[in-house]
């Protein structure tokens, strides 16, 4: 099948408009068969196609697709210069950059995909991604000074989408540590970091990020969780990746200078849970208590009892205090 055709097709009934098959042919230069065979490949790809003899086909609603041009149009020039890639489907957005820096250097690369089929989720959770809803975008970037030197990091980039939403407008968006935005409780966006490389010296990390844009429903998803759709924003996904992209090189080049210490207050003034009774789930038991936010490392600064406690590390699972 036709990569470039099936994207033709695409735009085409983007519009939520129907086509007929001879005019779908016409413009695509191919036989009704052929277009009918192409048709099948949107199926495949998890799109609806609604059909109705002597109309044509459309898709109900229409289709934001992602456009690398629009995308890097909305870019001033960057350091380095993010080198834009969009796949139809992917099984993963991160194990696609993964997989690449075995061969070569993915500083600055993005991989975008409109549905991923495996897409992960911390503490090895899947995380759900249907065609053209959501935004499933990775970005590698090479660090220097190893795992210590990523402290906080993953906090960093949870306040980078916080305000790239805020300059479109959203702003009841907050963070959950270590690696969710909610809003009023649920959960709107995940992070995933992934490292190779040197755990003293210089490192590669890919940046995952999974957002709920224009998601109405999905039964299989076990948590509670909003869209932007849900919140009433009609917002473009190209627009989207774009600010995404603006404010990650912003914050990613604050980072590897001051570290997350410089991001700490501007962190908390978003953090949802800040100064209210949680538990946090750690292996084999869990600890009630007052959470007074993040230290300048990132860590999760804990109060029970009156002793004050800071946890890190990958196992961990705060929760709202059960009533």
């Amino acid at each position: 099948m036709s990569l470039t055709c099936l994207n033709q097709l695409l735009h085409l009934l983007a519009d939520g408009q129907f086509h007929s098959g001879t005019a779908l042919g016409q413009h695509l230069n191919m036989s009704r068969a052929a277009v009918w065979k192409q048709l099948k490949g949107v199926e495949a790809l998890g799109v609806k196609l609604h059909r109705v003899r002597g109309r044509g086909y459309r898709i109900a609603g229409g289709l934001d697709l992602l456009d690398v041009e629009a995308i890097q149009r909305q870019l001033p020039l960057l350091d380095p210069t993010f080198n834009v890639q969009l796949h139809m489907s992917l099984p993963s957005t991160n194990q696609t950059l993964m997989q690449r820096q075995q061969q070569q250097s993915i500083h600055g690369e993005v991989v975008l995909a409109e549905v991923q089929t495996s897409g992960r989720g911390r503490l090895g959770r899947q995380w759900q991604s249907p065609f053209g809803q959501n935004i499933a975008l990775s970005l590698g970037w090479q660090f220097s000074g190893g795992a210590a030197a990523l402290e906080g990091l993953s906090l960093a980039v949870g306040l980078a989408l916080t305000q790239a939403l805020a300059d479109l407008g959203v702003q009841q968006v907050q963070v959950k540590w270590p690696n969710d935005l909610l809003v009023d409780g649920k959960k709107l966006a995940g992070i995933l970091l992934e490292m190779r490389g040197d755990t003293t010296g210089p490192c590669h990390v890919v940046i995952g990020i999974g957002l709920n844009v224009h998601l109405t429903h999905d039964d299989a998803i076990d948590q509670p969780w909003a869209s932007l759709t849900q919140l009433g924003y009609r917002l473009s996904r190209n627009d989207i990746v774009a600010h995404i992209l603006l404010r990650l090189s912003q914050h990613l080049h604050r980072f590897v200078q001051y570290g997350f210490s410089a991001l700490r207050d501007e962190w908390q003034r978003q953090h949802y849970y800040q100064d209210q009774k949680v538990q946090l789930l750690l292996p084999g038991k869990s600890v009630e208590g007052i959470c007074r936010g993040v230290n300048l490392a990132g860590a999760l600064i804990m109060e029970h009892d009156g002793v004050v406690k800071a946890y890190s590390g990958g196992e961990i699972s705060l929760r709202p205090m059960e009533v």
